[in-house]
């Protein structure tokens, strides 16, 4: 067996993807490229096609890893069991927090790339939407009127892409300890000492 034969074995598709995803959140997808990937990975080209069909299908992987981990796990959180909806945004804020819930990073680079793709665009569109009726559907369960809670449903997720956008860099402790203050300022009610109490010792 080859030196390249021995690499083929050893590269999986995962391997594929984390490369594009540096280069897609470092340098934007037009620098997602079948031959730089292969060298940054110390591969032949060839060895892309065990996995992939095309770079067309490269990005479909990720793209469909994006809408799966951050839109899925939004959502997810939004509905994990909450008793008051100061809870429930505790639990939404997990995702603001850990990495592996919700990826900033890729998620900004999402929104770059849909900028000058059509179809992205609408995927993303639809993304956002989901998004929206997740949270506002919060709202609704814990006694907000429909129009109310659209509203702060709203105002939650232009807040997060403002701090996405911004690639606002705050440290995890000090952002955990501006959390109760967003739940006042998003709930109108500032957040019991039982339901803070249960948020931190998820992250202590």
């Amino acid at each position: 067996m080859d030196t390249q034969d021995i690499t083929r074995t050893r590269l999986g598709e995962e391997d594929w993807l984390s490369a594009a995803y540096e280069v897609l959140t470092e340098s934007g997808v037009e620098a997602v490229k079948v031959m730089p990937l292969a060298k940054r990975l110390g591969v032949a080209r060839t060895s892309f096609y065990w996995h992939f069909k095309d770079r067309e299908a490269l990005l479909e992987a990720m793209v469909r890893r994006w809408e799966e981990k951050n839109t899925g796990n939004l959502i997810a959180r939004s509905e994990a069991y909450a008793e008051t909806i100061a809870e429930a945004l505790f639990n939404l804020f997990d995702c603001w927090i850990d990495a592996d819930l919700f990826d900033s990073r890729l998620d900004l680079a999402i929104r770059n790339w849909a900028r000058n793709d059509p179809g992205l665009q609408a995927r993303l569109d639809q993304a956002d939407t989901r998004r929206e009726q997740a949270l506002t559907e919060m709202f609704i369960r814990f006694g907000f009127s429909p129009g109310v809670a659209l509203i702060r449903a709203r105002a939650m997720i232009y807040t997060q892409i403002g701090y996405i956008s911004m690639q606002v860099s705050e440290s995890t402790g000090y952002r955990i300890s501006l959390m109760p203050g967003w739940v006042e300022v998003f709930t109108g009610t500032p957040p019991s000492q039982r339901d803070l109490d249960r948020f931190l010792a998820r992250h202590s």
